[in-house]
């Protein structure tokens, strides 16, 4: 056996001396400590050291020795396919006959290495694992019993998809009723364990678990009032998982089930609660959350909303109760989020869309940031459940909580009264049929909170009055929205971060909802965004970027005025000078300009020149670092490609803004060479991102790009895979532009897109977006090539006429109902079957140029004269009133 080995004593030193020294605050010892870790990493036995540290050496004290185990831990993430057989047999076999010791931090960290070596795909090559940890349960000794407890729960957790496959002959058979054993334990910590263990395996619905799925489920009744708060966590959080996949299980018990969790949500240990509070959101997302939650509502609803009021912790870490101006102290870098660039996507304007700004789907909507809490507490949980709730019962959840409100309100205690204007926000969404009669008199309340002395009640008022921006708006601009904005302008420019914050995100939610109503107001609101500029810290300036972009999205061409520019753009330009190629803070940046260039148009001019030649070398540092990496991968790192990919979103945004006056920045520049390398990115977001460009430079200066159509062509017929709905999106976008631009010379080209597009077109499930800019392409391509499109009219016709009938009037339908109208002519048996849905298509049109108009009458006619009088009266007899009432009216058919 190889278990005779020693440590040698100098060598022993040596790591100790290692150790100690890798416990230092101070950064230069702290590298050199690791240099030297890296060096050691290339003996074999030292490993054997770190373990012999970590169990046998009992002189040192347990933060060393924990240490030790620690950095061994690393080394088997790294290198453990490396490890000497007999270095790794040694460390096992240490392991598991320590397992058992008496400091619970040893305990726990030679649990942690265990599990580390069982995650490397060792479960298989280390068979006596798992017998020998279910063995050590039975032991007498309570050190052995919860060492190995908490050596299996972490393996559970690391390796729950292992566990149950074919690969380990099913240990789970075994493992699972021997958890449940433990659940009656006299240790409150073997109880924890034993469930915690049995939890992982109820999201999958592990076939050894569902089979003893009811005495699962009773012993877990049996704990439900267990004085350990470790054990009543566990327990809610198994009930909530349950809930999602095992509801037939649960719902005869249902009554119980809510009465205790009512309970739990009142919990006095904060992460019982926390837990408990977990199980009405998952409620909420089940069928039957109406009828077994209806006749608990007048209970929980209190309980939800006490539990939204700041805890006295919370208040003591948010300074709540000291008065803070600190806006003068700069962030603390680690508080800074990462952000998410939202790449360009290309979409068509509605009926009915104000202004046609597409709703985002709630993305800042979301319950408000506390971010020195730990991100998920209590206080978000129940406002987020209170949410969803309301979302469910709708008006119904007015009745027990309007009295609440009103207490809370205009309660003289300002944590009281800043839960109730949370609580007034979270319900906005559900509720906001039966708010309405209360607004009147609420909103101006609010607008008053907004000056409330306590910065805390300041910020959740900006956040809650944007919940109701829609109903601000849709009142006459005097009675609120004047009131509201000078009121938030005001809160920008508070002398608290958390406060400018919360306001400057209300404030672009209202901008969303305004739009052009804000244009009366711009100087004023110019004014106090570009005093922002001067006043904030580095977190808030990144929140300033977005509102500033926002209101551009919102008033486009109004902020096209020399006053408003000369406010505007020099804080800007000056940011974009101070900050270096690398930094991150050029996303938000570059976002803000973008939506500033499509906005001001022919105003940006003066300021296009080194933007676009920024741009142009952000993509290709990026492209030249991503080549650098894939042929030297250890040499260099691989770059991070938001930088190309918001940099290909900003020269779109200056292609459409300044249209023809981009072509001189273009001819001077390799652009196109770097987008034919963009549009073969391995990553999905940078093809999107240089399709919208392909798209908006065809438009823009389509001499610069002819020449480039023949390498183009096919890389956008293989980008037309709808899996991919964005880049599938924009693809079939610039496929559109472009061939309005070839004419008769897109021939060539016709075949390798049409048949993708007559696939995605007729796909079940497409989304909206992608479904109307495959129609208006299929019509652009029918537009300039009929003789290769019409032959399949049949195949698309109807989906193509359903898409397009929400759409506004505008240049895209335009040109796409030419195409379909010369399609007809080449090919009309193609739409005899659908032509009730052409009808009805032609009709969504409010103001067609004349002679298209025309067009659509001759089709009419000729269909009508082709059937015959009676016929078609047949055939419009079957027409709804108003659709026959605008062709008589429009055509006269």
């Amino acid at each position: 056996m190889e278990c005779e080995w020693k440590p040698d004593d100098q060598g022993l030193q040596q790591i100790l001396q290692l150790l100690k020294e890798s416990q230092s605050p101070d950064t230069s010892t702290q590298r050199s400590v690791q240099q030297r870790l890296e060096q050691l990493n290339h003996y074999p036995d030292f490993n054997n050291y770190l373990i012999f540290v970590l169990t046998k050496l009992k002189s040192e004290d347990e933060p060393t020795r924990s240490l030790s185990g620690l950095i061994l831990k690393n080394n088997v993430k790294a290198h453990y396919q490396n490890f000497p057989n007999g270095v790794s047999d040694f460390i096992k076999s240490e392991c598991l006959q320590n397992i058992g010791d008496s400091s619970p931090l040893i305990r726990a960290t030679v649990g942690i290495l265990i599990t580390t070596i069982a995650s490397k795909g060792e479960l298989q090559n280390w068979p006596e694992l798992l017998p020998k940890l279910c063995l050590l349960l039975d032991s007498e000794d309570y050190n052995t019993c919860e060492g190995a407890f908490g050596a299996l729960q972490k393996i559970c957790e690391d390796s729950a998809e292992v566990l149950d496959s074919d690969m380990l002959d099913r240990p789970l058979n075994v493992m699972i009723p021997k958890f449940l054993q433990f659940f009656k334990h006299s240790s409150p910590k073997i109880r924890s364990h034993a469930i915690a263990c049995v939890n992982q395996f109820i999201i999958s619905r592990t076939q050894a678990l569902m089979l003893h799925i009811d005495g699962f489920i009773e012993n877990l009744f049996a704990l439900a009032t267990d004085e350990e708060p470790e054990v009543r966590k566990n327990v809610c959080r198994a009930l909530v998982m349950l809930l999602e996949v095992r509801m037939d299980r649960l719902l005869p018990h249902m009554h119980n089930i809510i009465e205790y969790m009512l309970q739990r949500t009142q919990d006095q240990d904060e992460n019982v609660a926390l837990e408990a509070c977990e199980f009405w959101l998952t409620l909420a997302e089940q069928p039957v959350c109406k009828d077994v939650l209806c006749n608990h509502l007048s209970k929980l609803t209190p309980v939800l909303v006490n539990g939204m009021k700041y805890s006295e912790i919370d208040i003591i870490l948010l300074k709540g109760d000291v008065e803070e101006d600190d806006e003068a102290i700069p962030d603390n870098e680690q508080d800074i989020r990462p952000r998410f660039h939202r790449s360009r996507t290309v979409a068509q304007q509605h009926e009915g869309d104000r202004d046609g700004i597409e709703e985002d789907d709630d993305e800042d909507d979301d319950l408000e940031d506390d971010d020195t809490i730990s991100d998920w507490n209590l206080r978000k949980c129940s406002a987020a459940a209170l949410d969803v709730l309301a979302n469910v019962f709708r008006d119904d959840l007015l009745l027990p909580i309007l009295p609440l409100l009103k207490e809370l309100l205009f309660h003289p205690e300002w944590v009281i009264k800043e839960s109730g204007i949370l609580v007034l926000g979270a319900i906005a969404e559900g509720c906001m049929q039966g708010m309405i009669t209360y607004l009147p008199e609420l909103i101006p309340h609010l607008v008053q909170c907004l000056s409330d002395k306590k910065a805390l009640v300041r910020s959740i008022t900006c956040w809650t009055l944007s919940r109701y921006a829609h109903w601000v708006v849709s009142q006459p601009p005097d009675t609120y929205l004047k009131p509201l904005m000078t009121e938030l302008l005001k809160r920008i420019l508070d002398s608290n971060k958390r406060v400018q914050e919360a306001a400057c995100s209300a404030f672009a939610t209202l901008e969303e909802e305004a739009c052009t109503e804000l244009v009366p107001y711009l100087a004023y609101i110019l004014d106090t965004l570009v005093f922002a500029f001067s006043k904030y810290q580095h977190k808030n300036l990144l929140i300033l970027y977005d509102a500033i972009g926002t209101l551009a999205d919102s008033v486009g061409h109004h902020l096209n005025k020399p006053e408003y520019i000369q406010m505007l753009m020099p804080p800007l330009i000056a940011k974009w000078n101070q900050l270096k190629d690398e930094d991150k803070d050029l996303f938000p940046l570059l976002e803000c300009l973008s939506s500033v260039a499509t906005a001001l148009q022919s105003g940006f001019l003066p300021y296009c020149e080194p933007v676009y030649q920024r741009c142009v070398n952000l993509v290709q540092k990026t492209l030249a670092q991503t080549m650098l990496h894939q042929s030297q991968p250890d040499q260099y790192e691989a770059p991070d490609k938001d930088f190309m990919i918001v940099a290909l979103d900003l020269l779109s945004g200056l292609a459409e803004g300044l249209g023809g006056n981009i072509e001189q920045l273009v001819a001077r520049s390799n652009i196109l060479t770097l987008m034919y390398q963009c549009m073969q990115d391995k990553m999905p977001e940078v093809r999107q991102s240089s399709f919208a460009l392909l798209g908006d430079l065809t438009k823009a200066c389509f001499l610069h790009v002819k020449p480039c159509i023949a390498d183009f062509m096919p890389i956008l017929g293989t980008n037309l895979n709808p899996e991919l709905i964005s880049v599938c999106n924009n693809a079939t976008w610039a496929i559109g532009e472009i061939s309005i631009q070839m004419g008769a010379e897109m021939q060539p080209y016709v075949g390798m897109v049409l048949h993708q597009l007559v696939e995605i077109i007729n796909r079940p499930n497409t989304p909206k977006t992608l479904l109307e800019n495959t129609a208006i392409t299929i019509g652009r391509l029918g537009y300039v090539c009929p003789q290769e499109v019409a032959p399949m009219l049949q195949q698309f016709i109807r989906p193509w006429c359903t898409s397009l009938r929400n759409i506004r009037d505008n240049e895209e339908k335009d040109s796409a109902f030419r195409g379909i109208c010369t399609m007809i002519s080449v090919n009309p048996g193609g739409v005899v079957q659908d032509f009730i849905f052409f009808c009805d298509a032609v009709a969504s049109w409010v103001n067609p140029k004349d002679d298209l108009r025309d067009m659509f009458g001759k089709i009419f006619h000729g269909f009508k004269n082709q059937v015959g009088e009676e016929n078609w009266g047949r055939f419009s007899g079957q027409f709804p009133l108003p659709l026959k009432e605008r062709l008589a009216a429009f055509y006269g058919v």
